[in-house]
């Protein structure tokens, strides 16, 4: 099982290779080979045709921010992080991520243009980070 996210909640996933890919920076998605739709995060199964031909794309660090919220109460296993910012950003070019928003509440606007990259955390895991631009 890939390293994505801070808490490893499922004993295995269908997206062999996303972690190569993380580590080396890039902010990849699966593209349905049938009926073209994007996924980010990546999904190897299509909720819209359920076709099984995947295959991976680049997609861009750039996105707009849909929402947010700040955690005070965390799940476990992040118990130790709140308060924290989570949102989520249409990515240019298609596909919707979750990611750890940086920066404080009073500079974050719905619709404000946003950056997502990488962010290591201990014992080699990953997550989406975003960035106000």
């Amino acid at each position: 099982m890939g390293k994505l996210g801070k808490v490893e909640f499922v004993p295995f996933s269908k997206v062999d290779g996303i972690e190569e890919r993380l580590k080396e920076g890039k902010i990849s998605g699966t593209r349905c080979k049938k009926c073209n739709e994007i996924y980010l995060p990546p999904r190897m199964d299509c909720p819209v045709c359920l076709d099984e031909e995947m295959e991976f794309v680049d997609c861009e660090n750039k996105g707009t921010l849909v929402t947010f919220t700040t955690i005070h109460a965390a799940p476990a296993g992040f118990e130790d992080d709140a308060p924290y910012t989570i949102c989520l950003v249409d990515v240019e070019g298609g596909g919707r991520l979750i990611g750890w928003l940086d920066g404080s509440e009073e500079d974050i606007k719905i619709g404000m243009k946003v950056m997502v990259g990488i962010k290591d955390l201990p014992e080699d895991r990953m997550i989406y980070s975003v960035s106000v631009k």
